[in-house]
């Protein structure tokens, strides 16, 4: 096997292992965003505004942090979210 064609077999792999790990990571944060979203029924639970604005912009963050980190890969992972 020539050297062009082990780098493509290498770039496969990698590109394979990507996407299984993002398939699985992006269906658990939908998982997780579906439960916060479990939180909003009023007979189980009790909050205030300003709390459902954190958790939102705290999501928002994180998105955005997401899409910063895809555009420079060099950054790193942010803080723990607290209300």
């Amino acid at each position: 096997m020539d050297a062009s064609v082990k780098g493509l077999a290498k770039q496969s792999a990698k590109h394979e292992k990507f996407r299984e790990l993002a398939e699985g990571r992006t269906n658990k944060a939908l998982d997780a965003i579906g439960r916060i979203g479990n939180l909003s029924n009023r007979s189980l639970y009790e909050w205030e505004d300003s709390e459902v604005r954190k958790i939102v912009k705290a999501l928002k963050d994180a998105v955005s942090e997401v899409e910063a980190r895809f555009a420079s890969p060099k950054g790193k992972a942010g803080a723990r979210f607290r209300l």
